[in-house]
């Protein structure tokens, strides 16, 4: 049996709670902090502009050899301007669980992310996380922390920084 692997993220932005939730609570935001590499497109039709609880995002994303592989989101939870987490409910991934989480500090946002995930395939699943899931994820996250600092801006004094577990 393959095991639940784990991440967090926290990157701190120097703008107002209301500005980074307003960008990151849009779905069709999270192509602009996605490598192109990737081929994330959304499909979904009637998924809605602001994240709501029960919301379904439909994407396609071309993570191996350029051949693409359908996921679909629920965005289960959602507390205006504190946090909302996603699920995968088909995709790439036995277990996709994402939170996001925002607060207010001293010049600007805290953001949070926590995603627990699993390889399928068994041990194959944790062989395939040595080689090249966990190394693929974190090179997603470190694109999200450069994407938002152009966006927003470098927060002053600041270390992002990605943990697995």
């Amino acid at each position: 049996m393959s095991k639940i692997y784990s991440i967090k993220t926290v990157q701190k932005i120097p703008v107002t709670l209301e500005t980074a939730w307003e960008f990151f609570s849009r779905p069709d935001n999270l192509k602009h902090i996605t490598p192109s590499n990737l081929g994330f497109n959304i499909i979904s039709k009637h998924h809605g502009e602001k994240m709501y609880p029960g919301q379904i995002i439909e994407y396609t994303v071309k993570p191996i050899l350029g051949i693409p592989l359908y996921w679909m989101t629920e965005i289960t939870h959602v507390t205006d301007h504190q946090y909302f987490i996603d699920e995968q409910r088909f995709g790439p991934y036995s277990l996709w669980h994402h939170q996001h989480h925002f607060k207010t500090i001293e010049g600007g946002v805290e953001m949070t992310d926590i995603v627990h995930y699993k390889v399928p395939c068994w041990f194959l699943g944790d062989i395939a996380n040595f080689i090249m899931v966990k190394s693929q994820l974190n090179k997603i996250f470190q694109y999200r922390f450069k994407a938002v600092e152009e966006k927003f801006g470098k927060f002053a004094d600041s270390v992002n920084q990605v943990v697995f577990g």
